[in-house]
């Protein structure tokens, strides 16, 4: 059992902790101690959640309504001796269960994925000697080095450090390395701006450094995380939901009618055999069998459609969820933006300058005053980008028709943007040879390199570091010419502020003297007389297609919201170029430490109204997305990182990056995008909206047939006359229009509208009430019309088989006519196209095929007591079906019509 040891360690002064924790700083732990440790608080490792068996997870997979239902019908079918109907019918049962059962078993894999995020080994302190121990035998007090490539086993209050970097993006979103100091920080830092501790689980970039355990296992950071993943149920999608609920109304509603049923005949004196199989008759009439397969099918083939626009879905439902979205609570870095850094702007002799291009490809033009300039043209511009492109141990990269950066992206940025200018780094170090160099050191933030220039036979040492830096080294700066001028401080400052009003990551320049004997430079040689060069502001660009899918959400009413760990001013730029707030000019925005502020009860609001949340710690994107919940909305969540996972996992539906995400955060998303790209986010909503549709298109086409069946069986047994249709008759009927007929509207293409219209309402039943009218509606008919030629035909002294095979026949040909007005739910066919989707004419004719071997050939007569019928019984099914097809057409003219008056 981990025990807590509640002190903000980030707070403590470096000298204290050691004896905080009683450890001696220079000898570490004895064996013996440690042991003790040990028992006291537990391996270093996270506490797996107790789920259930393999056999009660897939057991569970048969505990939902619409499950009774199809189990009811295949012992129905089976009593009644049907066993082909009732091994189809079982099977959809048994195929459901196993694949909900491998969805629940990959999702309970996130916890598995987190634990093994954990290093393996640690190098650590113990009597005074260094020695390798696994990472699950550390405890509090331990001492431990940490260098280059290593994952940090534990959270360390940090000792001391050498120019240790830590990559921190998994657990705090921050987009950039972080360096890392040993001072204590204020009480209320933020776990990214923490930069005297390492967390577990975390990479160790460059340098090295020594910290001691602070926390293991469960009380970590990490720990936290995993403890919040295992509270974060999955919650149930509205699909399932809406399905869930229509199933149990349906399930007491067929129970209720097959009682009364029983009990009219009963009441009537019926024979009690006779009165049970009507009972079992309208059972099965109103149980929608094929619902369950379309419903699978239609996801499936929603799930392929989105992995050809690089989303691929982990879990059925959430296919559907996706068209549901309200909103979407999107990372910045790599999928609002490129993931690459790009200098902007550039400001040199007093002159500012626009740059064009984006990402590592070294296109673009150089501007100033909005016109086009040459580069070569302005001495002091091009002396700026050659301390960037010479200051610099980054290598830019073409592979086939791409470029990437070897090295810091930083570094990568200034290379591009040199590049663009004609500077080529071959070129450059072939007639500028470097010499010596200072690398980047934290306490002093700056770099410089020397230089023999070999074309004027002169040494020069080019810096680049932070503003303060520099212009603290420098005594003059270069105009317009490169000649010296007097510096003005105050003007570049106000550049510097220019550039980060824009989100503009800002870097200085500056350039010195070395005599031409002395090849190496120190730091004494670059602490004053410098001249001033310039600056170069950068940033990670957004995504061109992003601008375009963030206002084609705008446009389907579908809120988006930026959730980052970067700092606000960037954030909030990046959101203004993607036009996040729309047409507004000011994008609302807070960050981790005013969201913490923030009382649950006021959160919601503030939530809905805020556009950018910047800097935030895990539990408050966990937060956000349970307050947007709590407002009815349904959540997209993006993530990357092990921080993002408990909020993946909330989401309604969890959106994972398949290029820069962790396993951890695709274990617990939904959703991984193969090419980590916002726009492809857009394009899945898109497809989730065309699934969704389809599968309304479905329901309402199939339920006709339900109650038109029990509308026959219920009147025939009031009636006190024969069964129009008998039990076996209307299986045949259930599963072959719904496999023939009703799974060719999954593959319909989407219609032109569709991102066009606001989110449906989350709580908006499956058949509104527009729909529900139209399923009675097409339900009377197929009762009236099966009905009228069963007793038309007995009229005629034809044998109840004929009459029956002859109702059968009506209601197989009236659901094909009804199949084409399904195709839209408010257009018509004409508008979407006769021919547009193929499927639907070729399971149109396997239907008819199949009807014909039901009504002429001699097996089918012995299976379901059909009979051959006649011309005159055709023709009078196809005027029927007819009917039914323009019925229906004349009830979506009419409701357009109305709808256009009610929108003047």
């Amino acid at each position: 059992m981990h025990e807590p040891i509640p002190r903000p360690w980030h707070h403590v002064p470096t000298d204290s902790v050691p004896e905080l924790l009683g450890v001696d700083a220079g000898r570490g732990l004895s064996e013996s101690e440690a042991e003790r440790r040990r028992e006291r608080h537990g391996p270093n490792r996270l506490t797996p959640k107790r789920g259930k068996s393999a056999i009660a997870l897939f057991l569970s997979q048969f505990h939902h309504p619409l499950v009774y239902i199809l189990l009811v019908s295949a012992g129905v079918t089976g009593f009644l001796k049907s066993w082909v109907d009732s091994a189809v019918i079982f099977g959809v049962v048994f195929i459901n269960a196993v694949i909900g059962f491998i969805q629940e078993i990959n999702a309970l894999r996130s916890i598995d994925a987190l634990a093994r995020v954990l290093s393996q080994s640690a190098a650590v302190l113990r009597e005074g000697g260094r020695r390798v121990v696994p990472a699950e035998d550390l405890v509090p007090g331990d001492i431990v080095f940490l260098q280059s490539g290593d994952k940090v086993p534990a959270d360390l209050r940090l000792l001391r450090h050498k120019e240790l970097q830590i990559d921190e993006s998994t657990l705090t979103g921050e987009s950039v390395p972080v360096e890392k100091g040993c001072d204590p920080l204020p009480d209320d830092t933020l776990l990214a701006d923490r930069n005297n501790m390492a967390y577990s689980s975390t990479l160790v970039s460059y340098g090295t450094g020594v910290g001691i355990v602070v926390a293991t296992g469960d009380v970590t950071e990490i720990g936290r995380i995993n403890r919040m993943i295992r509270e974060a149920g999955e919650l149930e999608t509205p699909l399932t939901r809406k399905i869930g609920h229509f199933s149990r109304v349906l399930m007491w509603f067929i129970v209720a009618l097959a009682a009364l049923t029983f009990l009219a005949g009963y009441w009537r004196g019926e024979d009690l055999a006779g009165t049970f199989i009507a009972s079992v008759a309208l059972a099965v009439a109103a149980i929608p069998e094929g619902l369950p397969v379309a419903v699978t099918i239609t996801l499936a083939i929603g799930v392929r459609r989105m992995a050809g626009r690089h989303a691929i879905i982990r879990k059925l439902p959430a296919v559907e969820t996706l068209g549901g979205t309200t909103i979407i609570c999107s990372d910045k870095t790599g999928t609002l933006t490129q993931n690459q850094m790009t200098v902007k702007a550039v400001y040199a002799g007093g002159d500012r300058f626009a740059v064009g291009g984006s990402g590592y490809a070294p296109e673009g033009e150089f501007l100033r005053e909005g016109g086009e300039i040459d580069p070569a043209a302005h001495p002091v511009l091009l002396e700026t980008l050659k301390a960037g492109l010479l200051c610099n141990d980054a290598r830019l990269v073409r592979e086939d028709e791409f470029w990437r950066i070897e090295g810091d992206p930083t570094e990568g940025a200034l290379l591009v943007c040199a590049h663009k200018a004609g500077l080529h780094h071959g070129a450059m170090a072939e007639s500028h040879p470097r010499l010596d160099a200072i690398p980047f050191e934290s306490v002093h933030q700056f770099m410089a390199t020397l230089h023999h220039n070999r074309a004027e036979n002169t040494r020069h040492v080019y810096l680049k570091g932070s503003v303060e830096s520099i212009l603290s080294r420098c005594d003059s700066a270069f105009g317009r010419e490169l000649a010296p001028e007097p510096l003005d401080p105050e003007a570049i400052h106000r550049e510097v502020d220019a550039m980060a009003a824009q989100g503009l990551r800002v870097l200085a320049f500056a350039r010195g003297e070395r005599p031409s004997d002395d090849p190496t430079v120190e730091h004494g040689h670059v602490s004053a007389g410098l001249s001033f060069l310039g600056l170069q502001g950068m940033i990670d660009p957004p995504r061109p297609e992003a601008v375009r899918a963030v206002a084609s959400c705008r446009a389907a009413g579908i809120g988006v919201k930026m959730i980052t760990g970067d700092h606000i001013g960037t954030a909030v730029a990046i959101a203004g170029q993607i036009g996040l707030n729309g047409e507004a000019a000011n994008v609302n925005a807070i960050d981790g430490r005013a969201l913490a502020a923030i009382p649950d009860a006021a959160l919601p609001e503030a939530a809905e109204r805020t556009a950018v949340f910047a800097r935030v710690a895990p539990e408050q994107k966990l937060r956000l997305v349970q307050a947007l919940q709590t407002r009815g909305h349904i959540v997209a969540m993006t993530g990357d990182g092990v921080n993002d996972a408990p909020a993946l996992r909330q989401a309604n539906i969890g959106v994972a990056m398949g290029i820069t995400g962790t396993e951890v955060s695709k274990e617990a998303a939904a959703m991984v995008l193969t090419d980590d790209n916002f726009a492809s986010i857009a394009a899945a909503v898109e497809e989730g909206r065309g699934v969704y549709d389809n599968l309304v298109k479905f329901i309402t086409w199939t339920l006709p047939t339900n109650i038109g069946q029990g509308l026959v069986i219920l009147i025939a047994v009031f009636a006190g006359i024969a069964l129009p249709i008998l039990p076996g008759q209307i299986l045949w009927i259930n599963m072959t229009t719904a496999v023939l007929l009703g799974l060719p509207l999954a593959f319909e293409a989407k219609e032109p509208d569709i991102m066009r219209r606001p989110p449906r309402n989350p709580e908006q039943p499956i058949l509104t009430r527009r729909l529900m009218f139209r399923t009675l509606w097409v339900g009377l008919l197929l009762c009236a019309g099966s009905f009228g030629l069963f007793e038309w035909e007995l009229t005629h002294e034809e044998s109840v088989d004929k009459a029956r095979t002859a109702a059968v026949n009506f209601f197989c040909v009236g659901q094909a006519f009804y199949l084409l007005n399904c195709r839209s739910l408010s257009h018509s066919m004409l508008k979407l196209g006769v021919f547009s989707n193929p499927w639907i004419w070729g399971g149109i004719g396997a239907m008819m095929l199949a009807q014909t071997g039901f009504v002429y050939a001699p097996v089918m007569h012995w299976l379901f007591h059909s009979e051959p019928i006649g011309l005159d019984e055709w023709l009078l099914t196809l005027a029927g079906g007819v009917v039914i097809f323009w019925a229906v057409g004349l009830e979506k003219l009419a409701y357009r019509r109305l709808s256009r008056v009610g929108r003047r």
